[in-house]
């Protein structure tokens, strides 16, 4: 038996495709993924229908106890509701009796672990005399000690010895099952690869799993476990790739035949990268949901643990994106900053513009009163000189001589000529730098201020500054102008700063009256 067990492995080991990481690619993960989701929102659907056939055979059963009839409702609520379906086997152990009750024991122990009875399903697997069980019946009974060790042992990661030994029993069982079943069946070729894979034979297995999995249709348990296989071997190799999309077949073949204990849709939420946290969240908490409407506690705790690891990362996520923000943020604050200041910095700039506009308009203006009052000087004096020539012309030409010589001689003339050019010179004056007889006084000592005398506008000291302010500081040009001497200058000059509160800077200040404006 065992030389045909092998032959049969090596054909499909020679036949077998070298799929691998290189066959599938990431549009294929995608792909798969794709369709399961697709196939989740269904699952509603497929749990309404797989209801709907359960409660037409619950309603066969009625208050009938035909024992075939009940172990079918048990199949139809195993991997859907453990509770149902351990009322059913229950109802079937009160109504029968001896061998009779033998099916409905050892597919109890199967369920008894997933609802966390260890022990009873031990002592219950344990009652059943072996060599009392039919032979159309071993396949059923063997399967069910594999699963019941099986399902014990994934209770027992944390005591490595109690574990390998119900993994070994396990193996047994396995061994036994094949021997069953006829060779190139569907289940037998799957209890084979499953057989290898249990005995630390992957490559076998893989190969005799991947020439069995097109074969099956996409509802069937063995598809769902084989894919699941698959996941596994990949898995242990490092090609995550090829897990992933095992998995999702996986899951596809549970969710669409209605199993609610979807153990590979919890691993495949948990193996999916960080970056798919939505998705992973969806699938550990489909498994969660479903194991909790099954009542397998086995799963529940597994899947429990799936949804610490993905809470794990969806917090390792939610930190990268609070980094991000703060550090958007930051920047964000650092332009809000620099454009304040760039603007406060336009704003300045502005003003200082319209400063220097409004001291340009001022400078032109002054310009343009100082060539207005120049003109309006000039044309007096042209037009005294105007007179004074036909003067002397007409007291020539009459030989008034004389009268000439003592009109010049008196110097009425002259005096007449400056204070009228002291009136115009005054008047401009004022005009351009209204408040300078205030600014002047304000430079002179309280008991030395200026007073102007009734009818005048501006006095000898006034002007003398008046001219300093307009930018001549020479003695020889303002007593030129003004028609002194330039001691005369001098003496009003010391005279003015003596009065000053401040003597050396007093004719620096005078010079600067009214630049601010």
């Amino acid at each position: 038996m065992k030389q045909a067990i092998y032959l049969v492995a090596l054909l499909c080991f020679i036949a077998w495709p070298a799929t691998g990481a290189n066959a599938i690619s990431e549009a294929d993960v995608e792909k798969a993924l794709t369709k399961l989701d697709k196939t989740l929102d269904k699952r509603g659907l497929f749990i309404e229908l797989r209801q709907k056939h359960i409660d037409s055979l619950v309603s066969k059963c009625g208050n009938l106890d035909n024992a075939s009839l009940l172990l079918e409702v048990v199949d139809c609520y195993t991997s859907f509701n453990t509770d149902s379906a351990l009322k059913y086997l229950n109802r079937g152990i009160e109504t029968t009796s001896g061998a009779s009750q033998y099916p409905f024991r050892w597919r109890r122990a199967v369920l008894l672990p997933l609802a966390g009875y260890i022990e009873a399903a031990a002592r219950e697997f344990s009652i059943i005399p072996p060599d009392s069980v039919p032979q159309e019946l071993k396949y059923s009974y063997f399967n069910a000690g594999r699963q019941m060790h099986s399902y014990i042992a994934s209770f027992l990661n944390a005591f490595p010895e109690r574990r390998q030994q119900h993994l070994d029993s396990a193996l047994t069982y396995q061994q036994r099952i094949i021997s069953t079943l006829p060779p190139g069946s569907k289940k037998h070729t799957y209890h084979l690869a499953e057989y290898y894979f249990q005995s630390g034979r992957p490559r076998i297995a893989e190969a005799i799993f991947e020439n069995l999995l097109d074969s099956l249709p996409t509802t069937s348990n063995l598809r769902a476990r084989a894919a699941h296989h698959l996941a596994t071997i990949a898995r242990g190799r490092g090609d995550n790739r090829l897990s992933l999309y095992y998995l999702a077949e996986s899951a596809h073949s549970d969710i669409e035949a209605a199993t609610r204990e979807i153990l590979s849709l919890q691993e495949l939420g948990a193996q999916l990268p960080n970056n798919q946290i939505d998705r992973s969240y969806r699938y550990v908490s489909t498994a969660l949901s479903s194991s909790v409407e099954c009542g397998a506690a086995l799963r529940t705790i597994d899947t429990s643990q799936g949804l610490a690891v993905i809470e794990e990362a969806h917090n390792a996520s939610i930190d990268r994106f609070r980094k991000r923000t703060y550090t958007a943020i930051a920047m964000m604050a650092l332009l809000v900053i620099g454009l304040i200041a760039t603007l406060v910095f336009i704003y300045y700039e502005i003003v200082k513009m319209k400063r220097l506009q409004q001291s340009l308009r001022q400078a032109n203006k002054v310009k343009e009163i100082y060539i207005s009052q120049f003109l309006q000087l000039c044309s007096i004096y042209m037009d005294k000189l105007n007179q004074f020539s036909k003067i002397v012309t007409r007291k020539l030409s009459t030989g008034q001589v004389d009268d000439l010589y003592r009109m010049t001689k008196s110097g009425k003339f002259v005096e007449e000529q400056s204070q009228e050019f002291y009136n115009v010179f005054d008047n401009a004056f004022l005009h351009l730098y209204p408040d300078f007889i205030e600014r002047v006084n304000e430079l002179l000592r309280p008991d030395c201020q200026i007073e102007l005398q009734p009818g005048e506008i501006l006095n000898t000291d006034l002007r003398i500054l008046a001219f300093m302010r307009l930018g001549i500081h020479e003695s020889s040009q303002i007593a030129q102008v003004l028609n002194y001497s330039i001691n005369t200058i001098y003496s009003y000059r010391n005279r003015l700063k003596s009065r000053a509160i401040s003597r050396d800077t007093f004719e620096e200040r005078i010079a600067s009256i009214g630049s601010s404006k």
